[in-house]
This record gives structure tokens, sequence and C-alpha cells, in this order.
């Protein structure tokens, strides 16, 4: 079946009087992990200029007020946005709930603000009820591959894994990293048990929309609701289960050298979105006024 090719824009301004409120993902929209992108902060701002809400929905294995920090100290200004929810926020409420279960961390030490304040009990992994896993190790020199011998351990001990960070991969700078995603599908594809919090699935959209309504003063319907994001199998998918519409942010990690060699093409966006049902509203090399 032929479908009408996804829109591509310079500029977003011409769709920010048709929503009250974005939902705009930060890793690959608003930096790259080492440096910002100066034109999606200032789209973010002039959106709210002139009276929208943004909410920034992450799937860092982070608490919102973490990212917070790590978004100032990359060069995002504050005033870019209203409120942050992120995996990390939504994992935490599923710890909580299992706080009588030990359990082993599988994640980089830097991850470690995830478990601030709450009451629970990490332990080795030959302990654990459930592994709790936020990423690599050491996502700069590991691969998944590297655990092949800790995730036949787990299936062969039956520990359910609740995954905090979805994602596959991202890019750091100029490479990408792999993410607890990468390990999650890994440990899935050998029989396990895996949970996810995070985009695509629904509390962190749930969570979202509350803090639109807290920072407006009243409910927003999703279709004034607009996601903004560059992962498909996370933002475009998750909005559309919402029932939000979404523009997608075109990056390496999902056009790769088509889009490296020829830039943002009809062509380029068939081919990333072959094979999937959802589609954007429109797409762009990167978010800007």
């Amino acid at each position: 079946m032929n479908r009408s090719p996804v829109p591509v824009l310079t500029s977003i301004a011409s769709l920010a009087g048709t929503y009250d409120a974005w939902l705009c993902d930060i890793w690959g929209v608003m930096h790259n992990g080492e440096s910002p992108f100066p034109g999606a902060a200032d789209a973010c701002s002039r959106f709210r200029a002139q009276g929208g809400t943004v909410v920034m929905i992450s799937n860092s294995p982070r608490p919102g007020h973490a990212v917070a920090h790590q978004m100032a100290e990359i060069g995002v200004p504050e005033d870019t946005y209203d409120a942050i929810v992120t995996s990390g926020d939504t994992t935490r409420q599923v710890v909580a709930e299992r706080r009588d279960i030990p359990f082993f961390h599988l994640g980089p030490e830097r991850d470690k603000p995830l478990l601030d304040g709450l009451d629970v009990r990490p332990v080795r992994l030959e302990e654990a009820g459930y592994v709790l896993c936020s990423g690599l190790f050491d996502d700069l020199n590991e691969t998944p591959a590297d655990y092949a011998d800790m995730l036949r351990e787990m299936h062969d001990r039956a520990l359910p894994m609740v995954c905090a960070n979805p994602d596959i991969q991202v890019e750091r700078g100029n490479r990408l990293i792999y993410c607890a995603g990468a390990l999650a599908a890994a440990y899935a594809e050998l029989g396990g048990e895996v949970s996810y919090t995070g985009k695509p699935h629904p509390p962190i959209y749930r969570s979202a929309c509350q803090l639109v309504t807290r920072a407006r003063g009243a409910g927003v319907p999703v279709s004034r609701i607009l996601c903004i994001g560059d992962g498909i199998k996370t933002d475009m998918i998750g909005a559309a289960a919402a029932g939000m519409d979404a523009v997608f942010v075109a990056s390496g990690l999902h056009i790769g050298n088509e889009y490296a060699r020829n830039g943002l093409t009809p062509d380029s966006l068939e081919n990333a979105f072959s094979g999937v049902s959802v589609r954007p509203a429109a797409a762009m090399a990167g978010l800007a006024w």
C-alpha cells in the first residue's frame, strides 16, 4: 500500500499553534550527550513564550532532577522546559513497590541516584530476587556479548529483569553506545522475563500528562499534545499508543549512512520507517523554530 510521504520541515513554527504542550525527548533532540543543539533549545523557549508547555520525557535511567543537572552541565538552558519525567522516575515507583525483594543492580556507577532515598536492598547477583538493569557497567567499552554468561546465570535462576531504559543504543558525541534495552533484548531472547519502564510504555506518558496538567493548571486533550523525538521504537510508537501526534527528529542512529550522504529525504524516511505501522506527522533534521 502506498503511503503519503512524511512532510520534511525546516521549522516547527508552523505546527506550534496546533498544540498546547510538547513532550520532548532529550538525548538526540536537545543534546548528543556532550553538546547542546542550540536550535532545539531556542524552539522550546519560543514555544513556551507563546504560551506552550514543554515537558522533557526521557528514557534516562536516572531521576528527573539528576537529568536536569546533566542538561545544565551540557548547556541546555533551564528555561527551555517546564518539567522533566524520566524512565528513572517510573522505575523508582516499580522498585519501591518491590521494596521487600532484594535485587541486583546491573548498571554503571553514575546511575546510583536512581536508588537515592528508597528503602530498598541491592545485593550480589547470587542473593537477588530480581535484576534492576539500568545499563552496561562500562558502556564505552562493552557490548551485550560481554554479558552472555551473566544473562545465562540469571535465566537459569529465573530472575525477572526490570529494564530502566528501553533504548537499545544512543549517540554519545559521534559514537553509538549500548543501553539497558540491549541487555533486556538479549535476556528476552534467552526466554528471560523482562518488564520495562519508560518509552514506549504507558506509565511514563501518564506521568508526563500529569506534569502538563500541573504546569497549565488544567488537563490537555491528547490531540493537543505533540511528542518530539528521534526514537522510532520508543518516541514514535509510544506517541501513537498514547494517541498523540509526533515529529520525528532524524539522527544517524536511525537514518544511518544514507542520511550522512543525502540528508533527510522522503526516501531516507521511508527506509527508516519500513516495516513500522506508525507514521509521524512530520520529520525534521533537527528541532528548530
